[in-house]
């Protein structure tokens, strides 16, 4: 089912995940990323844009958790 991860190199999901968990760059202190998951844990986060922000700014540090997962599955 994930096999199409498995042909992505690490370097260019880092560099992504590192970029979309720290936008916007401006929004000192804290990015959409931290913000959203304070709203998750609040149970503030219910608008539908705030949830699609959550899904998108986490989805490739999601991708490398499911690729390391999948990497040390392989690995036994």
């Amino acid at each position: 089912m994930f096999s199409w991860l498995d042909k992505i190199p690490f370097l260019p999901l880092l560099i992504a995940a590192i970029v979309l968990a720290l936008l916007p760059f401006q929004s000192l202190p804290e990015s959409h990323l931290v913000e959203k998951i304070r709203m998750l844990v609040s149970g503030t986060l219910v608008k539908p844009l705030d949830i699609f922000d959550l899904l998108m700014h986490s989805t490739p540090s999601i991708l490398i958790l499911i690729k390391l997962f999948r990497l040390s599955k392989k690995k036994e």
